[in-house]
């Protein structure tokens, strides 16, 4: 099956999501060496597909939103906004990224050139607010922005 690139609205602002991150990194033109953030729509979701978190952490997992976690050099989030939740219950886990390339800022005439799908609900596609970022150690956390 071929993995499409969708242009969406996020939990945040407007991102690409898709199941390849290679073609995420052509479309960005970002390095190839950059991860990209995965999203997931629930927690048993991520733990069927992520390395072992520690339990001082779970709770504040459980109750997040629009929060990016890092842990050994993996961004996630567990999405809770119920409208962009409804498309990624459809996947096991999705790449996200700003739909934008590399350091640049959100311009509509690139993104419906380089995504294969666009989803668009009642809110529109707009920039928000970027997630706080929070990295995660053994039993410590330190927020990044």
């Amino acid at each position: 099956m071929k993995h499409l690139v969708l242009l969406a609205q996020t939990d945040t602002t407007v991102g690409f999501l898709s199941q390849d991150a290679s073609k995420l990194h052509a479309i960005k033109q970002r390095q190839s060496n950059k991860p990209f953030l995965k999203v997931y729509a629930s927690l048993n979701a991520f733990k069927a597909h992520h390395a072992h978190i520690s339990p001082h952490f779970k709770s504040m997992l459980r109750r997040a939103k629009k929060t990016t976690f890092v842990s050994k050099n993996q961004a996630f989030r567990i999405v809770r906004d119920t409208a962009h939740n409804q498309l990624l219950k459809r996947f096991s886990f999705m790449y996200s990224t700003s739909a934008n390339l590399s350091g640049h800022r959100y311009h509509k005439e690139f993104c419906s050139r380089n995504s294969d799908i666009i989803v668009q609900d009642c809110r529109g596609l707009f920039e928000g607010e970027p997630s706080r970022i929070i990295i995660l150690g053994k039993r410590k956390q330190r927020r990044l922005r």
